[in-house]
């Protein structure tokens, strides 16, 4: 009988009888794409082996607990923000737990007590939550960015003696040790301005129809885009406001949260070729409804409805447009529902930035501009995904690869830009293909184009900040990515790494670091936030903090070599990426 010493993972999802008795080929679809686009990534990526798959869970091997507790912490992080779209009483959660412990081999599987300890503490579990044996918090303790609770001795089930139990503290947001805005070293005031600033809320779908959650998304993210191009007017970008998703809101709490003074929340209900929106605009100050409203119209209408809630809105909080933002607000897009369907859903699979998730993403962006060529965000949504497809792993993609790939996305951003001049994403999307050419003045030239035709869109001025940066201008791009954080207080992490790498270029050391930790806290697997606090503290001396990062640094990427990294690193100025390149020698990494 072969026995060996393994950490296990067992994991399942909670009310899955539940779920598949509401909607049966619904949930088997979700909790498909989930494992498919989140949880094997994130297993084969941490060197774990699924032993068997149970239905509603999995049973998961480690060679390490480290590695085990780290996977699990990202797959929470990742289920959690994956799964914010859809009503809360209607979300996939998982339970998990964690053992270190002796296993009896049996071809590809694996028994005894040290499987049957980690599905006991998987059964005592909070939905969203992470539970370990005592051994093998002995194992993680001081090696990982997370705080634990131990939760002292338990009884459980078919165990003679009590076990020890620790819980990992996971945040609001499946984060471990999640930072709140004030962690980041910004220096900017999140009350609400004296001009006019709002929350538009992921609408309510009222209906139990899961595909109707999409569609309703997709409204409110069109109103956001709408009037995140008036300049006189401050409005909370998507990741911000769909924390909200699916829970009961208070106006005032989103107000003091995300720094607003005004709230836009609606509903949804469609059903065969109609649809009813419902909308109301509520002064959070004071509680007070400034206007609401009904629509019934033929599905076909949707995107003039689009536009009529968003001139409501505008009129209502008294917000006077200049002729150039009245063309960009009301500028064209699409009268298909398909091609806009498939242009949606193919940029949010652009963004997981998984192999597999990419190729459904260029299928679907394909799909987009064929249903309809003069669609320009199609065509944007199309380069983001040749342009991903190749730079979300820039050691495995031959140069010829990305001079393709590179070719494609600039050929995508001429093309919508010829459809619609004014189109803000297409200018971002030129502007990365620019800097992907090693073309730095082009690539501000683009990058300012976008922020001037979508001065209050988050994201974009996130890309734009890294493009100045990486351009020489770290003082324009440290005041864009301030201004990107204020538009997203629950922000993508990547912010954290443009953020932490301006100060570090203006010599702000401690600001960096305080940057870059604070990403840090929230756990994951984003390479650069890592690296930059390695090279960081490397090039201070700081040798045991340092030492940790690297270690970080090579469980996500055991093949990492500085000299692979810093070829994607587009840096103008030479003596940045030599500076990079000391510390991280420094810090102990390999070249």
């Amino acid at each position: 009988m072969e026995r060996r010493l393994a950490a296990i993972l067992a994991a399942d999802v909670v009310g899955y009888s539940r779920l598949m008795g509401a909607d049966e080929a619904g949930t088997l679809l979700r909790f498909g794409r989930l494992r498919e686009t989140i949880l094997e990534p994130l297993i084969e990526q941490h060197s774990g082996r699924i032993v068997k798959l149970m239905g509603d869970g999995l049973l998961v091997e480690f060679q390490s607990v480290v590695d085990a507790v780290n996977c699990a912490v990202s797959w929470q992080t990742c289920i959690t923000e994956s799964e914010a779209i859809s009503d809360q009483e209607n979300q996939i959660r998982f339970r998990v737990g964690i053992n270190l412990g002796d296993v009896i081999v049996d071809g590809e599987d694996i028994h005894g007590d040290g499987v049957n300890i980690a599905a006991r503490l998987e059964a005592l579990a909070e939905p969203g939550g992470i539970y370990l044996s005592g051994d093998a918090f002995r194992q993680v303790r001081g090696k990982i960015e997370a705080n634990f609770e131990d939760l002292g001795e338990l009884q459980v089930k078919n165990i003679a003696e009590p076990l020890r139990v620790y819980r990992v503290a996971v945040g609001a947001r499946g984060d471990a040790g999640s930072p709140t805005i004030s962690d980041y070293p910004l220096g900017i005031d999140f009350s609400p301005p004296d001009y006019p600033s709002i929350a538009v809320l992921p609408f309510t779908v009222m209906s139990a129809d899961p595909e109707q959650e999409f569609f309703a998304d997709g409204i409110a993210e069109d109103i956001t885009t709408a009037l995140s191009k008036i300049d006189s007017l401050l409005v909370v970008a998507r990741n911000s406001t769909f924390t909200y998703k699916g829970k009961a809101v208070d106006v005032k709490e989103v107000s003091r949260d995300q720094g607003v003074r005004f709230v836009l929340e609606g509903s949804v209900r469609k059903a065969a070729h109609r649809v009813r929106i419902t909308v109301q605009l509520i002064d959070a100050k004071t509680g007070m409804h400034l206007w609401a409203d009904r629509y019934d119209r033929e599905l076909e209408d949707i995107f003039a409805v689009q536009d009529e809630i968003t001139r409501e809105v505008v009129v209502a909080l008294d917000v006077k447009l200049s002729a150039g933002e009245q063309a960009r607000v009301w500028s064209s897009g699409t009268t298909d529902l398909e091609a806009w369907s498939c242009a949606r859903q193919g940029i949010e699979l652009t963004n997981l930035g998984t192999p597999k998730t990419l190729r459904e993403a260029m299928e679907l962006c394909g799909r987009s501009v064929a249903l309809d060529p003069d669609y320009a965000f199609g065509w944007v949504t199309l380069g983001w995904a040749h342009h991903h497809r190749v730079d979300v792993s820039v050691s495995q993609a031959s140069q010829e690869e990305r001079q393709t790939a590179i070719a494609s996305a600039l050929d995508c951003a001429n093309r919508a830009l010829n459809l619609d001049p004014l189109c803000a994403d297409a200018f971002s999307l030129l502007s990365f293909c620019h800097l992907s050419k090693r073309d730095h003045e082009a690539a501000i030239s683009a990058s300012e184009k976008s922020v001037e035709l979508a001065p209050g869109n988050a994201e974009i001025l996130g890309i734009a900040a890294m493009l100045q940066l990486k351009s020489g201008r770290p003082e324009r791009a440290l005041e864009l990515i301030k201004k990107a954080f204020r538009l997203c207080p629950v922000n993508p992490v990547w912010f954290c790494s443009v953020l932490g790498n301006a100060y570090r270029v203006l010599g702000q050391n401690d600001s960096a670091i305080a940057a870059f930790q604070a990403a840090v806290k929230r756990g994951g697997e984003f390479l650069a936030v890592h690296v930059g606090l390695a090279s960081i503290l490397g090039e201070l001396g700081r040798k045991d903090e340092a030492k940790r990062s690297v270690s970080e640094i090579l469980r996500i990427d055991p093949s990492f070599s500085i000299r692979n990294y810093l070829s994607g690193l587009s840096y103008k100025d030479p003596t940045v990426i030599a500076k990079f390149k000391s510390g991280l020698l420094k810090a102990g990494l390999p070249d």
